[in-house]
């Protein structure tokens, strides 16, 4: 039987390009949503089609490539992302951040610091961040170009109303570069801050809702707060990982069934394991 045979990284050529452009606009104009034609792949839309496409579109033979889902390096829909990215390219995977030229992530940003010839991409459920309290596609992008945000100011005052504090747990909006308020992904809390001024391209996409958009190097990213109730990310203080040690990371918590104790773990799964390498190294 004959193998079947794709064009590099699956897409035809001019489907690249029509994403390309849309990325180069998205990244001219910071947080602003630009809409794409979003193509068909063989993985449903809802498990990271947006992030997907911009990865197929921008990878290059010479590129070394990281998936992670929710901080792992192999779960079931980083593997068959990395399956489909390797059958269609050839390119080297990786699961070190730091040798990593193209990351596309779902929910966490890494936890090693992103330097500046590297692409983060993240895929996107829900890329506008006015849908809670606005349902119409054509309203929410007459708010943005008024930069009416009235809305979402109200949602986090609601809260802090009746539970004294912001309970939103992930995806917290952000104010990019000063004019649009944008939803950084369903990225928790603890991961906002690393998006400020970041030196790595950071590209969303939303397969499902068919838009891109883009905070380049250097851009000015502040979470939605008040002064009086000023952002806070989760509190793992005098907490650190059970096999590694680590502490000021993002840590998942786990519960004994047997017994009800608590302890905690590295949600990064790949920089867990290079410490605790590195520590049998030293040993």
């Amino acid at each position: 039987m004959m193998k079947k045979k794709y064009n590099f990284a699956f897409f035809d050529e001019g489907s690249k390009r029509e994403i390309r452009r849309a990325s180069l606009k998205a990244i001219c104009i910071p947080g602003y949503q630009v809409p794409f034609a979003s193509r068909e792949l063989p993985i449903a839309r809802g498990w990271g089609t947006g992030g997907l496409q911009l990865s197929l579109s921008l990878v290059g033979p010479r590129d070394i490539v990281k998936v992670i889902d929710q901080g792992s390096d192999e779960s079931v829909n980083a593997i068959s992302i990395k399956n489909l990215i390797r059958a269609t390219t050839g390119v080297e995977l990786t699961t070190h951040t730091a040798l990593a030229t193209l990351i596309q992530s779902r929910h966490r940003i890494p936890e090693v610091p992103l330097k500046k010839d590297q692409i983060l991409i993240l895929q996107v459920p829900t890329p506008e961040p006015l849908r809670e309290y606005e349902p119409s596609e054509r309203a929410t992008r007459r708010l943005h170009a008024e930069k009416e945000y009235t809305g979402a100011w109200l949602l986090l005052f609601e809260q802090i109303m009746k539970y004294g504090r912001v309970t939103m747990g992930a995806d917290h909006p952000v104010l990019v570069n000063d004019r649009y308020v944008t939803a950084p992904s369903p990225i928790p809390r603890f991961d906002n801050p690393k998006m400020m001024r970041s030196e790595a391209l950071i590209l969303l996409g939303a397969g499902r809702e068919k838009k891109i958009y883009a905070i380049p190097p250097y851009t000015k990213v502040v979470s939605l707060d008040f002064d009086d109730h000023p952002f806070e990310t989760e509190d793992f203080q005098g907490k650190c990982c059970r096999l590694c040690g680590a502490s000021h990371v993002y840590l998942d918590e786990i519960i004994d069934e047997t017994n009800g104790s608590v302890s905690y773990q590295c949600n990064d799964t790949s920089q867990c394991l290079e410490r605790l390498n590195a520590k049998g190294r030293e040993a």
